[in-house]
């Protein structure tokens, strides 16, 4: 039975290798490295811009924060960040005075739902608010809390936890 899929394996390994990424496509980057397509691919996805692809590509569609906290300014690095990325999103919404958007609170997974749902209810106020202190009009903003319900990474460690404690914009 190995005999029979280590070749088949080794052909879907090769086929993953020839179908890498051409960086030198790439016209438009980001802060992060990122590509024009938004994952440093070959460049070929043109992004609109005052779209959805802009805003995480260009801009930053997310923010972090500490556990149990929905502060958006602080000492802690999440919170330095946060305001970095707030304001480039404001300044992004301002350039898109169209565009309507919603923030989407999240929680890691401990604790119950209901504080969860509350906890991501304040996160995704506060990047609001903070949005609305830059000059964005709050009629342009929804905020939805999904708690631990949709987490953007998997798993019961450190990383993921502060990878699904966050706050993300995306357009409407």
């Amino acid at each position: 039975m190995l005999k029979l899929l280590f070749p088949a394996f080794a052909a879907v390994l090769m086929l993953a290798a020839c179908s890498g990424s051409d960086s030198a496509n790439s016209s438009t980057t980001s802060g992060n490295g990122a590509g024009a397509n938004g994952a440093g691919g070959s460049g070929s996805k043109v992004i609109r811009p005052g779209s959805q692809e802009d805003l995480a590509a260009n801009v930053g569609d997310r923010v972090f924060f500490d556990s149990d906290k929905a502060t958006i300014a602080g000492s802690s690095a999440p919170a330095r960040t946060n305001t970095t990325t707030l304001d480039k999103q404001a300044a992004w919404l301002k350039q898109y005075p169209q565009t309507m958007i919603t923030i989407a609170g999240n929680a890691d997974e401990r604790g119950t739902s209901e504080y969860n749902l509350a906890l991501g209810q304040r996160r995704a106020q506060a990047a609001q608010s903070y949005l609305v202190a830059k000059g964005v009009a709050q009629s342009r903003m929804n905020v939805i809390s999904y708690g631990k319900e949709r987490p953007t990474a998997l798993g019961s460690s450190a990383d993921a936890w502060a990878q699904n404690r966050s706050a993300i914009t995306s357009v409407r």
